[in-house]
C-alpha cells in the first residue's frame, strides 16, 4: 500500500470516527440547553455508547496500523496531512494504553458528573458532588498514569494537554507576575478610587428584548447568521460540528441585562473562531486543533478589550435605549462606560471584572493543582476555597453555589482554567500588534467590526490549527508571551477610571 493509499483509507476513517464525535457534541449540546432535569443521565448514558464506538474505530489493528506507518514514514504527504498524522498519533499516544472497559467507564463518569454538579449547585450543597467529583479525579489520574509519557506531575500532563509546553513552572510564574500587580490596584481602588454611579444596572429588561439584542451583538461581531444559533443554558458555551453548524449560548438575568451583553460578545469571539478556520483544516482533518488559551484569547478580546471600551459603550449606547425604550435616557454614555468597568471583588468568575478576573482564575489553578496532584483531598476543596476567596479578594463565601460548585469545568475539564489568563494576556499582546496596521478602536466607534475579524482570521486563526502557543504568538507579535503588555493595559485603564494617579 502507498502513503497515498493509506492517508486515503485513514481519512475516510476520520470521517466516520468525527460524525460520531458530531453526535456526541449535539447530545451534549441538547443536555445543556433543553433536556429535562431527568433525562440528563439518559444523555450521558447515550454519550458513552457513541464514545465507545470512536474509541473501537481509533484502536482496531486497521487503523492502527494505518497511523503507525504514516507517522513512521510521511514520504509524499502534504504539510497539513503531515499535521493531520502528528495530531493522531498525539492522541493515540494518550489513550493506547486504555481498555474499552476503562474508556467507556471514564466517558461514563464525565457525563453523569454533569448531572449531579446540577443538582448540587441548585442546592448549594458540595456534599452532593462530592462522589461524582472524586470519581472523575480518580479516573482522570488513572488515565494520565497509564500514558506512556507523561509530565513531572499529573496537573502538569494536563496542563501540556491543553496548552502545549504549559507546565506548573511556567503558570506560578504569570500568576505571580500577575499578583503582584493586580492585588495591590485593587486595593488603591478600594481606597482611594472615586465613585462610580451604578444605580440603573439593575433595571429590569424583558428577556425578548435582551435576545434581540445579543443577535444584533452576533451579527456586529461579524458571524454567518446562516451558520449560527443561539440558545440559553446554565453555565454559557459555545461550540461547532463542523464550519457551518456553531452554536452560541448565553444565560439571561431579568435584572442584570449587561451580564448578558458580556456573556454573548465571549461566546460569539468563539464563535468566529469557529466559522473562520480555513475549509482545507476540515478537509484534511487538521481544524479546531488551536489550544484553549488561543480560543479564549479571542473570546475574552471580544468581551473586555472591545466590548468594555470606550468607543463600543459610545456605539452602542443608541441601540440598547432603542432596544429598551426610555430605561437608559438618564444614563450618560461615560456613566455606561465606567459602570460596566467597575473593578470590585465578587463571589462569581463569569460575572467579574476585567480587573479582578484572574485573580478567580488564579484560585482556581492553585486549588486545581492541588487536589490533582494529590496534596489536597476533594474534602477540603469547599473550605479552601473559601479561604482564598478570604485572602485574595476579602470576600466571605455565602454557600457552595456561589463557592466551588458555581464553574462547570469541573465536571471533567482540569487544566483548563489557566487558559482564561493567558487569553487575556495574549489578546493585550496581539491588541498591540493589530493596532500598527489598523485604528482598532476607530472601527469600533463607528461598529465596523469586519475589518477587525478579517485581520484576526489572517493573522491569528489560520495559524492557530497548525502552531503550538509559543509559535503561534511569535507568529503574530514577534515575540513570545510577555504579560507585562496585559498588566500594562490593566493599570492604564483602571487609573483612568478611578481618576488614580
Amino acid at each position: 500500500m502507498t502513503n497515498e493509499e493509506r492517508i486515503k483509507a485513514l481519512f475516510a476513517r476520520l470521517d466516520e470516527i468525527e460524525a460520531y464525535a458530531r453526535c456526541i457534541g449535539k447530545v451534549n449540546f441538547d443536555m445543556e440547553c433543553c433536556a429535562p432535569e431527568d433525562g440528563i443521565a439518559q444523555a450521558g448514558d447515550d454519550m458513552a455508547v457513541l464514545g465507545r464506538r470512536i474509541f473501537e474505530l481509533t484502536h482496531d489493528d486497521t487503523f492502527v496500523k494505518l497511523l503507525t506507518e504514516l507517522h513512521e514514514n510521511g514520504e509524499g504527504l502534504t504539510d497539513l496531512q503531515r499535521k493531520a498524522v502528528e495530531y493522531l498519533w498525539e492522541e493515540y499516544e494518550r489513550e493506547k494504553n486504555f481498555t474499552p472497559a476503562f474508556a467507556y467507564e471514564f466517558d461514563l463518569a464525565r457525563n453523569r458528573a454533569y448531572g449531579d454538579w446540577l443538582k448540587a449547585k441548585k442546592a448549594q450543597d458540595f456534599s452532593l458532588y462530592k462522589e461524582a467529583f472524586t470519581a472523575i479525579i480518580e479516573k482522570t489520574r488513572e488515565a494520565v498514569a497509564l500514558r506512556d509519557r507523561q509530565g513531572p506531575t499529573v496537573y502538569d500532563t494536563l496542563l501540556n494537554d491543553y496548552e502545549k509546553g504549559g507546565s506548573i513552572a511556567q503558570l506560578d510564574g504569570f500568576f505571580a507576575a500577575l499578583k503582584a500587580r493586580i492585588l495591590p490596584l485593587v486595593k488603591r481602588i478600594a481606597e482611594e478610587g472615586k465613585p462610580i454611579r451604578e444605580d440603573f444596572m439593575s433595571r429590569p429588561v424583558a428577556i425578548p428584548q435582551q435576545e434581540a439584542f445579543s443577535r444584533w451583538l452576533l451579527k456586529l461581531e461579524g458571524l454567518r447568521e446562516s451558520r449560527l444559533v443561539l440558545m440559553t443554558t446554565e453555565h454559557p458555551f459555545t461550540d461547532h460540528y463542523g464550519p457551518t453548524d456553531v452554536r452560541v449560548t448565553t444565560h439571561y438575568y431579568e435584572n442584570r441585562f449587561v451580564s448578558n451583553i458580556f456573556s454573548t460578545l465571549h461566546e460569539g469571539g468563539h464563535a468566529l473562531f469557529m466559522q473562520n478556520e480555513p475549509m482545507p483544516y476540515y478537509e484534511n482533518h487538521v481544524a479546531d486543533h488551536m489550544t484553549s488559551a488561543m480560543h479564549e484569547t479571542i473570546s475574552r478580546f471580544y468581551e473586555n478589550i472591545i466590548g468594555r471600551s470606550e468607543a463600543f459603550i459610545s456605539f452602542i449606547m443608541p441601540k440598547l435605549r432603542e432596544t429598551t425604550g426610555d430605561l437608559f435616557s438618564d444614563v450618560t454614555e461615560t456613566e455606561l462606560y465606567e459602570a460596566v468597568n467597575v473593578a470590585r471583588p465578587g463571589f462569581i468568575r463569569m460575572e467579574a471584572d476585567e480587573l479582578t478576573y484572574c485573580i478567580h482564575i488564579m484560585i482556581r489553578y492553585e486549588l486545581e493543582k492541588a487536589y490533582m496532584n494529590g496534596e489536597i483531598t476533594v474534602d477540603e476543596v469547599p473550605a479552601l476555597w473559601n479561604a482564598k476567596y478570604k485572602e485574595y479578594l476579602g470576600l466571605d463565601v455565602p454557600n457552595d453555589e456561589l463557592g466551588c460548585l458555581q464553574d462547570v469545568h469541573w465536571t471533567g475539564m482540569f487544566g483548563y482554567f489557566p487558559s482564561y489568563a493567558l487569553g487575556n494576556a495574549y489578546g493585550a499582546q496581539i491588541l498591540r500588534t493589530m493596532q500598527k496596521d489598523l485604528d482598532v478602536f476607530g472601527c469600533v466607534a463607528k461598529g465596523d467590526l469586519l475589518p477587525i475579524r478579517d485581520w484576526l482570521t489572517a493573522h491569528v486563526f489560520t495559524p492557530a490549527s497548525l502552531s503550538t502557543p509559543d509559535e503561534w504568538i511569535r507568529k503574530i507579535t514577534g515575540e513570545g508571551l510577555n504579560v507585562n503588555y496585559y498588566l500594562d493595559y490593566l493599570e492604564e485603564k483602571f487609573k483612568k477610571i478611578y481618576d488614580l494617579r
